[in-house]
């Protein structure tokens, strides 16, 4: 990456510009740095964001067709050692109820969400003491998920080490997932505070070696520049994530940033977009747990090809970005998503779909 490919993100293209990187892509050219900086400064131009976001749909539709996948998302523990200063489960947050679901409990949600037709059962907790200081804890429990359901698993146990992740794919866990939120070191040490950046990352390498797919997951809304957002793209090309995704920052009460302001997801939609040309064949997801149901035809039309944070009503289970958005009106539910996918043209996939994917996916980076 040049400077001069980082000045280009401060100068507003021309639609002409815009057009030949997208019809370029979209023939089957690279994009470069050079061309990602291009789309990220046309950020705040909406006749060129616009035919981004067709270019992104038209290049999910060349390799996804039309299915779009579901994803069960089970929080099932809230407690959490570390203390990000994003993060409205925090170690030091006192203003929130927490829970700690049994295996049991965890399993019976499990299996009403492959009863509801997701694809994917997300098993997901704040890095919590009580299950990383017992070594069969979490093994145990992704074997007991795996033979209810007969779905794929995303383990989301935050930092492990390579006995712990090794545990993950011998018990049964398709994917890790675990989020490094930027690559720039200055906003990562204000985030995960006193958290190490490469560890996460050399955990994701050894996940992908112990056959694990990854998710990477990127976090905006926070002011960052667009030179900053290229460098964190920039870095998502040299991780083989199989999944990658970003999410707007939603404040938190009872945490460090409580006091920033809200933002629309005008930024995250324009990421997923360019997520989309970047990596074509990658899963892209459209999360739930900024928006609600509201948001999701934003991001479906951006080109996410994943609708993640799908919550059963009265399972006690909340979300983490927005604790309690849809839930128990049902909206975060395979039933609660099929109208909008309906009117986006766009279907949900099969269990069958996702593995065939998820074998193929596999079997690139075996």
């Amino acid at each position: 990456m040049t400077d001069t490919e980082l000045d280009l993100c401060s100068v507003t293209p021309s639609i002409g510009q815009i057009d030949d990187i997208l019809k370029s892509r979209l023939d089957g050219g690279e994009l470069s740095d050079k061309d990602v900086a291009m789309l990220l400064a046309s950020e705040n131009d909406d006749e060129c964001r616009a035919r981004i976001m067709r270019a992104a749909q038209d290049m999910r539709t060349h390799n996804f067709g039309t299915l779009i996948y579901l994803y069960g998302f089970v929080y099932y523990s809230t407690y959490c050692k570390n203390d990000c200063s994003f993060c409205y489960y925090r170690r030091s947050n006192t203003e929130l109820p927490r829970y700690r679901k049994s295996i049991d409990e965890t399993v019976e949600v499990a299996k009403r969400l492959a009863e509801s037709g997701v694809n994917l059962i997300d098993l997901t907790m704040g890095e919590d003491p009580k299950f990383l200081d017992d070594p069969e804890a979490l093994p145990a429990l992704i074997t007991k998920v795996k033979l209810a359901t007969g779905l794929p698993i995303m383990v989301s146990p935050g930092l492990l080490d390579s006995k712990g992740i090794d545990q993950l794919a011998a018990n049964g866990a398709d994917w890790y997932a675990l989020y490094q939120e930027t690559y720039d070191k200055q906003r990562f040490e204000g985030l995960r505070i006193d958290q190490s950046a490469a560890k996460r990352l050399l955990a994701k390498r050894h996940a992908a070696t112990s056959g694990l797919l990854i998710e990477e997951g990127l976090l905006c809304g926070l002011g960052e520049s667009h030179e900053e957002l290229l460098r964190s793209l920039q870095a998502l090309r040299l991780i083989d994530a199989a999944q990658v995704r970003v999410m707007t920052f939603v404040p938190q009460s009872g945490t460090p940033l409580a006091h920033l302001p809200a933002t629309t997801a005008r930024r995250e939609t324009l990421l997923i977009a360019i997520m989309r040309l970047m990596f074509p064949d990658r899963l892209i997801p459209a999360s739930l747990d900024v928006e609600g149901l509201s948001g999701l035809r934003a991001r479906l039309d951006a080109g996410a090809n994943v609708v993640t944070s799908l919550i059963p009503p009265d399972s006690g289970l909340a979300g983490v970005a927005n604790a309690s958005a849809d839930i128990t009106n049902g909206y975060r539910t395979v039933a609660g998503v099929s109208e909008t996918l309906e009117e986006a043209g766009l279907e949900a996939a099969t269990p069958l779909d996702y593995v065939r994917w998820l074998e193929v996916a596999k079997w690139k980076r075996s």
